[in-house]
């Protein structure tokens, strides 16, 4: 079976922490979960996360050449790839440990730096919401506003902090040569972080600020290589209704038509878990077999026994 895996945050952090060692601690655990699958014959294209590391990498380039001034910085794009670079090279180093632990030698596991095209006239681009970077005092939000051109927002009582926009991912640069890797059997690791944002223009690509949802990505690189399920490993075990209320529900099968429900009722959180429903039912509904699972990373070698909330198509 040809599985897309997306990793949350939890997987790359140790203890909550995303310092170098603790990352690479995360990335073994990670990888385990990983060739569980792999030992079962399935063949599996990883997608990350990068939410907490692309944070801490603006907010260390804001601090270090102090943004309180007209100081030019790396593009969001730029941070972004920088991302890919070195979460896919502790990936990297993670799975192939495990492989050769498995005695699994025939396969190599390799990073691509992925652009992931969305469109110029998402309506995302018209209502920024994603925060980033440092935190500020009011006064120094503005100034970064007038002289930067950041647009800037008050995040829950903590200060002010940077937003970008969150734009639907349209499709994947790198496909025919990321396709070309999975069908020859490699491990691939792409669209991390949800892919390096880019808009098509005559004389190519170019980048953009903003922020890919990276189970977006993980969905719309599962259709490309015609998987057969979506995995989403996160925090959780499974999918709850009325969630952390009296009444709440754990979801062992769901169809898209019941989600359709769900969602309408508000059952899911924007930014955590309403992503990842709308992500799955995307691709349930891409064709007909396909499933996907949500479940927590440690279940990801039992998905296939029970484990998580399986999404199915009506």
């Amino acid at each position: 079976m040809k599985i897309v895996v997306a990793l949350g945050g939890n997987a790359l952090q140790k203890n909550g922490s995303t310092n170098a060692q603790s990352q690479y601690e995360a990335c073994q655990d990670t990888a385990k979960s990983i060739v569980r699958l792999i030992q079962a014959g399935h063949d599996v294209a990883i997608v990350h996360g990068n939410g907490p590391q692309v944070g801490e990498i603006v907010a260390d380039i804001e601090l270090a050449h102090n943004t309180d001034s007209s100081h030019t910085l790396f593009p969001f794009d730029v941070c972004d790839a920088f991302t890919q670079g070195y979460i896919g090279y502790h990936l990297q180093n993670a799975l192939s440990e495990a492989l050769r632990k498995a005695k699994i030698l025939h396969k190599c596991p390799v990073s691509i730096v992925t652009q992931v095209e969305v469109s110029a006239s998402d309506p995302a681009f018209q209502n920024p919401t994603k925060p980033i970077g440092s935190f500020y005092n009011e006064a120094a939000a503005k100034k970064l506003q007038q002289e930067n051109g950041f647009q800037m927002m008050e995040d829950a009582g903590r200060g002010w902090r940077r937003v970008v926009a969150s734009p639907k991912p349209v499709d994947i640069v790198e496909k025919a040569v990321i396709k070309q890797l999975f069908d020859s059997g490699i491990l691939v690791i792409a669209c991390g972080g949800g892919g390096i944002p880019v808009v098509k223009a005559e004389e190519g690509y170019h980048g953009v600020e903003a922020v890919i949802d990276k189970d977006f990505a993980a969905e719309k690189l599962a259709e490309i290589i015609d998987a057969d399920m979506l995995v989403i490993l996160t925090a959780i075990d499974k999918v709850y209704i009325h969630f952390n209320q009296p009444d709440q529900k754990a979801l062992d099968r769901v169809s898209n038509k019941e989600l359709e429900t769900y969602i309408a009722s508000n059952q899911f959180a924007q930014g955590s878990m309403l992503p990842k429903i709308e992500a799955v039912k995307k691709f349930v509904e891409s064709g007909n077999g396909k499933k996907a699972v949500i479940a927590a990373l440690e279940e990801a070698g039992v998905v296939f026994s029970g484990a998580g909330t399986t999404i199915y198509k009506e």
